[in-house]
């Protein structure tokens, strides 16, 4: 029996230890949601928050629509669980299906985890595990770049560039390296799109190769866009670089589109809008549109193919997850496909491309901003730090966005990142920039 002093426990605050979060800190100032519409949180006291940044990179479709709701609702009440190590249910194969004809090319296998974390971790193993079914073992080398952002695995922070991600977690994954990143403020700032110069910095990879020897290399892992550390596009010609390297050296790349995939960019993945074809690439957020946790790994047909050996009755893959493949996660993501489909929502990031990018410009000239990036309908604004407190602007002009300006706006140190909802209107863009533009003065 429920202990009658327990199921009466005030709601303190206390026992949540909030991840990426100062706790001290929002304990003592909470910024507390309770609902969600379309474009909007509001908060316990009924203030409308405009969400400038789709969740976390995921509610691509806005929240609370209705399909996704009733299709989860269904799904629960059809068939709560079922495993999918032996057995399966139909909407997995089904979601299978409908991703594998998203993603470009032969990219047609599709292995799910539970968030991107998961996804990076699983699309690090196939690769190693793809070179060993081919008979070289030797190849255990793994790539990243600095400014990447895998997840919180330790395969994901080993391979990622973040230094807060990986300073407190000892020693990591063994022989990893890092290709350096793409950004040089002096060479590209104030750039819409993809930056003209730093296709040279895919020739790092060349050097990398030399000195470990590509017989050791499994897999080099990008993001198409860097996301979490300050949207980052790449330069033109870099990724067609970094692939033309690989295909040289038998070294699979690896595309993490966990925040690029989706519509983010103006096409379901990134890999359609640059031309580039990696053979691994990982998913999660706007494929349920952050409704219930879905992610993973979609393959191409030789990857695939180099595991289809052995006897039958053995499993290829000694991978998985209790929750592969969920079939709640799986209602979620048919319905929100059938969201992007129906809205047109890709074809509408497309064309308001432009538009966005020249709206977010506006915020040039603004105390304390030292550049901004755009790229899709995503945006940067990167901040002059605090002499005595780096972090703290980026910090300040969040809080007060959020309590006194009515946006939620996310951040990494001094970054402000936007990754607004694609059912925005043009309204809702400017109300986005308007109340960016209120916080980073209020934080001057």
């Amino acid at each position: 029996m429920l202990n009658a002093a327990v199921a009466r426990a005030p709601n303190d605050l206390e026992s949540f230890w909030i991840p990426f979060t100062p706790n001290r800190a929002f304990k003592a100032r909470p910024r507390m949601i309770s609902k969600a519409r379309g474009m909007y949180y509001y908060t316990p006291d009924g203030r409308q928050i405009v969400d400038s940044a789709a969740g976390l990179w995921c509610v691509n479709a806005g929240h609370g629509r209705e399909p996704i709701v009733k299709a989860i609702q269904a799904q629960a009440e059809e068939l709560d669980y079922s495993p999918n190590f032996q057995f399966g249910h139909p909407k997995v194969f089904e979601l299978s299906s409908r991703l594998a004809q998203m993603a470009p090319a032969d990219l047609d296998y599709v292995f799910f985890a539970n968030s991107g974390s998961e996804a990076a971790d699983t699309a690090l193993k196939i690769a190693i595990a793809y070179h060993h079914a081919r008979g070289e073992a030797g190849r255990t080398r793994l790539i990243g770049r600095e400014r990447g952002y895998h997840g919180v695995g330790f395969g994901g922070i080993s391979v990622g560039g973040m230094v807060g991600n990986r300073r407190t977690f000892g020693q990591m994954l063994g022989g990893v390296d890092h290709l350096p990143h793409t950004y040089n403020r002096t060479e590209q700032a104030f750039t819409k799109g993809e930056p003209e110069w730093g296709a040279h910095l895919a020739d790092e990879l060349e050097r990398i190769v030399a000195l470990h020897d590509p017989s050791t290399i499994a897999a080099v892992m990008v993001e198409p866009m860097a996301g979490s550390t300050g949207v980052l596009p790449p330069p033109k010609g870099y990724l067609k670089r970094l692939r033309e390297i690989c295909d040289k050296y038998g070294i699979l790349l690896i595309f993490d589109e966990v925040i690029t995939g989706f519509g983010r960019l103006g096409a379901a993945f990134a890999a359609e809008r640059f031309g580039v074809i990696p053979d691994i690439l990982t998913f999660a957020k706007g494929v349920s549109n952050g409704v219930v946790p879905l992610g993973g790994v979609i393959a191409r047909k030789h990857v695939y193919d180099a595991f289809m050996k052995g006897p039958e009755h053995v499993a290829e893959l000694f991978h998985g997850y209790t929750y592969s493949g969920h079939p709640l996660a799986c209602a979620a993501s048919l319905a929100t496909l059938d969201v992007y489909r129906d809205e047109k929502l890709f074809e509408k990031a497309k064309a308001m491309e432009g538009r966005w990018a020249d709206a977010v410009m506006t915020l040039k000239g603004e105390p304390n901003v030292l550049d901004i990036r755009t790229m899709g309908i995503t945006a940067a604004i990167d901040l002059a730090s605090k002499p005595d407190a780096v972090g703290r602007r980026a910090y300040d002009a969040m809080d007060k966005g959020f309590f006194d300006h009515g946006i939620m706006l996310r951040i990494t140190a001094d970054t402000i990142a936007l990754t607004p909802p694609l059912i925005a209107t043009d309204a809702e863009v400017d109300e986005v920039i308007e109340k960016t533009r209120l916080a980073i003065r209020a934080a001057a």
